[in-house]
Order: C-alpha cells, then sequence, then structure tokens
C-alpha cells in the first residue's frame, strides 16, 4: 500500500476516536456537507489544512452521496523553499494541489494596519472567486477546536466583544459560496500527534511577517488557556460550549449586521 492510501485509511483506524469521529461530527451536526455540494480544499502548507485534505478524501471516498472535491492552494508569495516544501507535501500524501498566484503579501506588508487581519480577508476573498469559477458552491478551511476557542478568549480580553468563529457562513462578497470548517471538534494536540506519528515536516507559517512578530495575541490567548487546563482540566471544553450556549438575558445588548442593540432598552420598555 503507498504511504498517502495507509494514512488515509488509518484516519479510520488508528486516527478514528481522536481525529475522524470529532470530523464526522462536525460534519453531520452542522451539516457542513451535503449531496451534490462541490468543495474547494483550501490549503496554506501548514499540518491543519493537510489534515483536512486528507479527512475530505476519505470523506468522499466513504460518502453514500456524491460530492465533488478540488483542491487550492493560494501562492500569496511564498518563498521559493516554502513553496517547494507544500509541493513535496502534497505528492507525499497523495493531495492533487491546484496552485494560482497572487501577490497578497506584498500586498500587506505595504499597508499600515493589522497584517494578520488583512492577510486573512484578502487571502479569503481570492479563495471564495477562485473556488466559485470552479464551479464550487464552498470552500473549507483547516481551523480546528483550539482556533475557536482562541478567538472567544482573543475577542473577550483585547477587542472587549463576544466574538466566536462559526463551523459555516456564507459569504458576503461572493453570492452562492459558503466556508465550512470541517475540523472545527478535532483538538490541535490529535493533529500534531497525526504529524508526528509520520514524521511529516509542515510549514509553521508561510508568512515572513507573522513569524517577525513577537506580539501574537492568538499564542498569548493558546498559554492562558493552556493555564487554565492545567488547573481546570474541563475549561477548554467548557470555553468551546460557551459559543453554543449564549444566555441572551443576562447580557446588556449584542450586535447583529453591525448594528447595536440594548436589552437594557428591552427591560426599560424601550429607548429613553
Amino acid at each position: 500500500m503507498r504511504f498517502d492510501e495507509e494514512v488515509g485509511r488509518a484516519l479510520t483506524g488508528r486516527w478514528r476516536k481522536v481525529i475522524w469521529r470529532p470530523f464526522m461530527a462536525a460534519i453531520k451536526e452542522y451539516k457542513l456537507v451535503e449531496a451534490g455540494d462541490r468543495v474547494a480544499v483550501c490549503v496554506s502548507g501548514g499540518k491543519d489544512s493537510m489534515l483536512l485534505a486528507k479527512c475530505m478524501q476519505e470523506l468522499k471516498r466513504h460518502s453514500p452521496w456524491e460530492i465533488g472535491l478540488r483542491f487550492l492552494c493560494m501562492d500569496p508569495g511564498y518563498a521559493p523553499e516554502a513553496r517547494a516544501r507544500i509541493e513535496e507535501n502534497a505528492k507525499l500524501l497523495g493531495i492533487p494541489l491546484e496552485f494560482f498566484e497572487t501577490d497578497v503579501f506584498a500586498a500587506v506588508e505595504a499597508m499600515d494596519c493589522n497584517p494578520c487581519f488583512m492577510c486573512a480577508r484578502m487571502r479569503r476573498g481570492y479563495l471564495y472567486r477562485r473556488a466559485k469559477a470552479l464551479g464550487c458552491n464552498k470552500i473549507a478551511l483547516g481551523h480546528h477546536f483550539d482556533d475557536a476557542i482562541e478567538t472567544l478568549v482573543m475577542s473577550m480580553l483585547y477587542a472587549g466583544q463576544l466574538r466566536g468563529m462559526r463551523p459555516m457562513i456564507d459569504s458576503d462578497s461572493v453570492p452562492g459560496m459558503r466556508l465550512i470548517r470541517p475540523l472545527y471538534e478535532v483538538r490541535e494536540a490529535e493533529i500534531e500527534a497525526w504529524r508526528d506519528f509520520y514524521g511529516l515536516r509542515f510549514l509553521p507559517c508561510s508568512c515572513a511577517f507573522a513569524e517577525r512578530r513577537t506580539d501574537s495575541k492568538r499564542q498569548e490567548a493558546k498559554e492562558l488557556i493552556r493555564q487554565l487546563a492545567a488547573l481546570h482540566p474541563e475549561a477548554p471544553a467548557n470555553i468551546f460550549r460557551s459559543a453554543h450556549n449564549a444566555m441572551l438575558d443576562s447580557l446588556n445588548g449584542w450586535k447583529l449586521h453591525g448594528e447595536a442593540h440594548s436589552f437594557l432598552e428591552e427591560e426599560r420598555g424601550g429607548p429613553g
């Protein structure tokens, strides 16, 4: 059996409990993939998106209904050695990557703004449009359980908001397109264990700007959650569940589509 076939089949064997079951739980609970979908699986070169690609291949192999898959890798200005690493890993894992080039890194470098926010926004826009041109109706990204809870913690600590990362969202710029996150319930530690078991070497970060930063708020949130989990092992799962159990009648207000609303006004019978 070829290496890529072994890795794929092991997802429903060795890795069934910690990767495949959570992956399928998210697919079913949030209805992320349905019959007739054409999904552009977006691969950046890191461990998360490479695992996502293998999971989606296995989903198609086991699915009782027809789905279409395309595996996209947007080159936003990778260094030659980073691009080569992605190509090597894709070949090793049997992922038929389709590359397309953009100048996102150069554009973001020239901007006087939050580079990570703008980079993510621009990359997503390019991926939506490319996927649409290929006849896809969804793009799949490799965000996982830890990304979701770190986003919640960061939004509270650094932005004064309760803002989460949903498993599926509609594009507000490309009609008919949706973004899905099939690894939404998979723990990062299990992805790392999968990577290390096979001795795979993925890109830690493909962005030269991010590698130079020493003030990563996400890394701070990750460390804080790690410390909480050392004291209370159930803390990460509780943070995750909080995004599903918002007690609205205990909050002061909310925003919907950018418009602010106040529960306190309702208690008083309206504005004024």
